[in-house]
Order: C-alpha cells, then sequence, then structure tokens
C-alpha cells in the first residue's frame, strides 16, 4: 500500500500528464520521420501533386514565347540543379518553322546513367496550348502534372540510380500545335529530338520512348493506344497487374497522334501513356470537356492518380530491364 502526504497525488497527476504529452510528441515526430524517410525511399504521389501545385502557380501561361514559359523553364532548371552540377542535365535549344513564324523552343535531357547499354525515355511536354493563349488555361493536366510527375521520378532516381538501362527525362517543347493540328504544325520538340538522335546515333540505343500524358485526371484510365508498340501494350498490362492498378488501364481504345510518334516513324519501340477521357464530353470536346478549355485545373488533378502513373513508369522500366 502507497500513502501520500500533502499536495502529492496533485504533483504525480501532472508529472503523468507532462509524460503523455512528451509521449505524445515523441510518437508524432517519430512517424513525421518514419513518413519523410518512406517518401524519400519510393516514388510520393503527394509529392508529384504539390509540383504540379508549385509549378502551375509559378508559370499558368507556358505558351512558347510568353514569360510564364521562360517561368517554367526556370523552374525546371531549378528542379534539377543537382543534376545541372554533375553535367547530366542537358538543354537542347532550337528554332521551329511554324505558322507564327520561327519560335524559339527548348527541350530539356535529364541523364541517369545505368548499368547496362541502352537507354528508356520517359517524355512529356511541358508547355501549354498555343490557340489558348488568350483565355485562362493553365494545363493542370494537360503537362502541368506530367512535368511533374517526371520531377518526382528525377528525385526518386537520385537515390535509387539505374541498376539496368539508363533512365533519361525528356521534357519536350512544342507538342501542341501553334495553329491547328497536323504532321508539320505540332509535336516539334520531340520531331526535333528524334532526328537529332538520329543524325548522331543516340536512337540506336533507345530500347523504349515512353509518353506520359493526362496521366493526372482525378477519374484516371489509359487508353489503350494502337499506335504505341503491341509489346509495350502488353508490357503496361503486366505492369497494371503486378502493381494492383488494373481497373486503371485499357477501358478506352483510341489512336493517338502524340509524342511518341516521331519516334514510331524511326523504329523505336514507343508507348503513349495518356488518357484522353477528361471530363464530362461536349460537342466541342468530345474527348472530355476540359480538355484545352480553361476548366483544366488543379481541381481536376490528384495525388492518388499521380500515384497510380508513377508506379506504371517504374514498373515499366523494370520489366523494360528484364525484359532486355
Amino acid at each position: 500500500m502507497i500513502s501520500y502526504r500533502g499536495d502529492r497525488p496533485q504533483e504525480l497527476r501532472i508529472l503523468l500528464a507532462a509524460f503523455v504529452v512528451s509521449l505524445l510528441f515523441f510518437s508524432a515526430a517519430a512517424g513525421q520521420a518514419q513518413k519523410m524517410a518512406h517518401s524519400t525511399t519510393r516514388f510520393s504521389g503527394e509529392s508529384a501533386y504539390e509540383l504540379t501545385r508549385q509549378y502551375i502557380a509559378a508559370a499558368p501561361h507556358r505558351w512558347i514565347g510568353s514569360p510564364d514559359h521562360a517561368k517554367a523553364e526556370q523552374f525546371i532548371r531549378s528542379h534539377f540543379a543537382p543534376e545541372a552540377a554533375n553535367g547530366t542535365f542537358e538543354t537542347d535549344s532550337f528554332s521551329a518553322s511554324t505558322p507564327a513564324g520561327q519560335l524559339s523552343m527548348k527541350n530539356f535531357i535529364v541523364k541517369y546513367p545505368g548499368k547496362k547499354d541502352g537507354i528508356i525515355v520517359v517524355a512529356s511536354h511541358y508547355e501549354t496550348n498555343y490557340p489558348l493563349r488568350d483565355i485562362n488555361f493553365v494545363g493542370a493536366n494537360d503537362g502541368g502534372a506530367t512535368s511533374a510527375l517526371l520531377m518526382e521520378l528525377g528525385r526518386y532516381l537520385r537515390t535509387h540510380p539505374p541498376q539496368g538501362y539508363s533512365i533519361w527525362l525528356v521534357f519536350d517543347d512544342g507538342e501542341e500545335a501553334i495553329q491547328s493540328w497536323s504532321d508539320r504544325d505540332s509535336l516539334y520538340g520531340t520531331r526535333h529530338l528524334a532526328a537529332k538522335w538520329s543524325q548522331d546515333g543516340t536512337i540506336k540505343k533507345i530500347k523504349a520512348f515512353l509518353v506520359a500524358d493526362m496521366i493526372g485526371d482525378k477519374d484516371l484510365n489509359l487508353d489503350r493506344d494502337s499506335n504505341s508498340t503491341p509489346w509495350l501494350l502488353d508490357l503496361l498490362a503486366t505492369a497494371a497487374k503486378n502493381t494492383g492498378h488494373s481497373a486503371y488501364v485499357f477501358k478506352n481504345e483510341t489512336t493517338v497522334m502524340d509524342d511518341h510518334l516521331p519516334f514510331r516513324q524511326r523504329g523505336v519501340p514507343v508507348l503513349d501513356m495518356v488518357d484522353l477521357d477528361y471530363g464530362p464530353p461536349t460537342q466541342e470536346h468530345p474527348e472530355g470537356g476540359y480538355h484545352h478549355t480553361a476548366l483544366d485545373t488543379l481541381d481536376k488533378v490528384n495525388a492518388h492518380s499521380l500515384q497510380i502513373s508513377g508506379d506504371l513508369v517504374l514498373e515499366m522500366i523494370r520489366l523494360i530491364d528484364q525484359r532486355g
């Protein structure tokens, strides 16, 4: 039996309360530390979503030649400052003949050397639609989320360097038409890059060219694109099964004109990871009412879809390495 004198019970209650508060504090701190450690060991959809928010806030109207296009370039450069410092960040500047005259454009290539001879390219365009420059079009899903996806992939690859083929992240410019879509008025950045890499021999080393486009949509389902290489489509189905994401692929079959075409035309295996079904369809936009409208805003994107897309890209890389 324990007896107390005077106000000892009150003192003990205070000490006990202090102990409980301390325990809760250290538990929360440990949880946060664990969460931070976890976020550095895997691709984070939450980080990709936050990068999307920051990117479109810093450079909302990124049409070619605009002040925000220059801000977008700077945002990408700043994110990859460590790669620039070690010489694995490349700026590919070029001039393109367009319906609006000669326009200066830039592709950015971020290289993560692997242990096998060959390259897997993951590409996305970073600009916004030029004909929509007079409306409040920020392209949260169409260019914003995929740019953020590549940035988050870069963060992951810093601490998880490729064990198979080298991985190159390509932020390509001028995917959108300057006036109206045609073979000549579109895909400026990847047409330039495919021609350049054909001339210097790089294209022969590319094992797969993967495009990410409009993959932040809250209602995500990646299309089966008939312009993609069949074995890569099969591999995407396997990647979806392996990651538990089969419900998010191949609801729709489409034939997509996108950044993979210049490489497909040169015999490179290509895959367009794209979800064209973006928002309720309208007469003007049967593929989805948010596509190429001022409704393509951050609230239409979420971390969950970016997590799925990141998981699929990384699993595709693993499967391509395994296949080769």
